[in-house]
């Protein structure tokens, strides 16, 4: 296959343009881009305005739990020119895929980003949030030659060990984030490992992990490049990220949060260790943190709010079975109150909240697979209380509006869904229930909806 590389320069900045099935433009975001051995598959494309001729740039690939490419993408394409990262969303993984699906996604985007870019063999990194976490280490797994994943808000696929993996492991977690208990124990396991690895906390939920976080991770696929020798040095780098991360520490400290300062110095140490004597800094303030008294107070506590939080999840499990609207309509009050409370609980029950919306989320969707909808209503009108700005919450209340013969309440719905972030047109229009009772115009003013509120 003829590649022409045409090397522009505007306003100062060179920008590459792939002749290739049209073209392929630096510095702006290309989607979707369709697979060229299947037409049925598509991903979002950033490519970075530091792409010089005859050059070669490392990848990560993305992916969303809803298949949404273009969200990674433009999130963290500042990053990309920061790094020199090219970024690949893919718009066919999602939530639900079998595994045989998934690796057929990846064999098909593999093999186009490829045939297009000019792709750096030693630097193929994969990056997932939620759903898509499992499915960027399903990948890594799978597939040698990935050599580093971040995982935000989930872990590996179920069922896998920690071990000694050839790849570097990143996990990125909000502190509201109900999975955050099970990436902090998967981290400690890792310590028994020879695996790369660091645990990233935020103060956030279970989302895509904000800019200057994801930044952070970057950075640690960029140090890790140093150290191995396929990417060069870059001393004033290493020492600005060092004095960044001895920075984070002291804040920490000063806010008398020493388990955060312990865990700020094991990041540091995973990020420089072999690249400046500064690692032996944060080795040192590490161990005299965690000889600390009230460090060893601070860190009881929290696996005590663990704990806690173990064994308030297992008696919700008890009352899922039941139908007392009462019994969660007060536990969600008390939650969202006691979560709008500044202090160390606080990211407990942002935490609670998630994981009943999460478990809310299954049975509504296996009760109405099953057809069950009088008992998938109760479930979804639960899952709106806990957590209202989701957007599958309120989908899944339209599909049930038609259910129960209320078209015009669907519609409602629907665009409730669009203002708190649907996007998936494609699948509104193949849903059976708006197919059989919407009209056209009814999908038109629910698209427009999408435009007007898209970011």
């Amino acid at each position: 296959m003829n590649r022409v590389w045409l090397i522009m320069l505007v306003m100062g900045a060179y920008t590459s343009l792939y002749a290739d099935q049209g073209g392929l433009e630096a510095g702006r975001i290309i989607s979707p881009v369709i697979c060229q051995a299947d037409p049925t598959q598509s991903y979002a494309l950033y490519i970075p305005l530091s792409q010089k001729k005859g050059g070669v740039l490392p990848v990560v690939y993305f992916f969303d739990p809803h298949g949404d490419g273009s969200l990674p993408v433009k999130r963290y394409k500042l990053l990309a020119d920061k790094y020199g990262f090219i970024l690949v969303g893919s718009n066919n993984s999602k939530n639900g895929n079998d595994w045989a699906t998934t690796g057929n996604i990846w064999a098909k985007l593999a093999e186009d980003t490829r045939r297009r870019l000019t792709i750096d063999g030693n630097r193929v990194y994969v990056c997932g949030f939620s759903g898509g976490a499992k499915v960027a280490g399903y990948v890594a797994i799978q597939h040698p030659g990935v050599r580093g994943v971040i995982a935000g808000g989930a872990g590996l696929p179920d069922g896998v060990s920690a071990g000694d993996f050839p790849f570097s492991f990143t996990a990125l977690a909000g502190e509201g984030d109900m999975n955050l208990t099970d990436l902090v124990a998967f981290s400690s396991e890792l310590d028994k490992t020879r695996t790369r690895h660091r645990i990233i906390v935020f103060d956030g939920k279970h989302e895509w992990a904000p800019l200057a976080v994801m930044d952070r991770a970057f950075a640690g696929w960029q140090l890790e490049a140093m150290r191995d020798g396929v990417f060069p040095r870059d001393q004033a780098f290493i020492n600005k990220t060092a004095g960044e991360d001895k920075n984070r520490v002291g804040a920490a400290i000063r806010a008398d949060q020493l388990v955060r300062a312990e865990q700020g110095c094991r990041v540091a140490v995973s990020f420089l260790d072999g690249l400046t004597k500064e690692a032996d800094w944060f080795k040192q303030k590490a161990a005299t943190l965690s000889s600390d008294p009230k460090f060893r107070q601070q860190e009881q506590a929290r696996e005590a709010l663990f704990a806690r939080e173990q064994n308030m999840k297992a008696d919700y499990m008890q009352h899922f079975q039941q139908g007392d609207m009462r019994y969660w309509q007060q536990t969600i009050k008390d939650l969202d109150a006691k979560a709008a409370v500044a202090g160390p609980e606080r990211g407990m029950y942002h935490r609670l909240l998630a994981y009943l919306s999460l478990a809310f989320y299954s049975i509504s969707n296996q009760q109405m697979t099953a057809g069950r909808n009088d008992v998938a209503r109760h479930f979804v009108e639960l899952y709106k209380m806990a957590d209202p700005t989701n957007s599958e919450a309120w989908y899944f209340s339209a599909v049930l509006d038609i259910r129960e013969g209320h078209v015009p309440v669907a519609e409602t719905d629907l665009v409730k869904a669009v203002g708190v972030g649907f996007r998936d047109k494609d699948r509104m229009r193949r849903q059976p229930e708006f197919q059989q009772s919407f009209p056209p115009a009814a999908f038109s003013r629910i698209e427009s909806k999408m435009r007007l509120s898209s970011p």
